[in-house]
């Protein structure tokens, strides 16, 4: 926070009043891109956008997750090791949960979308993405074929 201030050239107070800490400020940094991501899954095409059954909005919301972690796996896990927990409470992860949630209830009306939408996000912690990316060495498409897996889990 330091730096950016001094970068900045504003006192460390005013950086962290206006970021709040050091996670708040790397959330920050993707800000646009998460602003994109919502605009897509909101009112884009489909089947990430509205016009394709729940199922595979879901699905292609969730591929498109993947893809956006491993592309910023860096700075969201930055983020998430700076306040652990703190992705729960953000605008973000909150929109991603209310999105989720409908979707569920639209495909599976008796499950407990709250609860599911969660489970599904689970996967997408920074810490856990990392470790199965760089540390266990499976692919973005294994996670996705993991996710199938899973979305396709009770269906009989």
């Amino acid at each position: 926070m330091n730096a950016v201030a001094h970068a900045a050239g504003m006192g460390v107070g005013t950086v962290y009043r206006r970021f709040g800490d050091v996670s708040g400020l790397l959330l920050a940094l993707l800000d646009e891109d998460e602003k994109r991501f919502q605009e897509a899954f909101l009112g884009g095409p489909p089947p990430l956008g509205p016009g394709a059954p729940p199922e595979e909005r879901l699905r292609a919301f969730l591929h498109t997750l993947a893809e956006r972690l491993s592309a910023c796996r860096a700075v969201m896990g930055a983020a998430e090791a700076a306040s652990p927990g703190a992705r729960y409470g953000s605008g973000a992860y909150l929109t991603m949960h209310t999105h989720v949630s409908l979707l569920l209830r639209q495909a599976r009306p008796e499950a407990d979308a709250p609860v599911l939408a969660h489970l599904l996000l689970a996967p997408f912690v920074p810490s856990l993405f990392e470790h199965l990316t760089a540390e266990r060495e499976v692919s973005a498409d294994r996670i996705k074929a993991g996710i199938d897996a899973l979305l396709g889990a009770g269906r009989g």
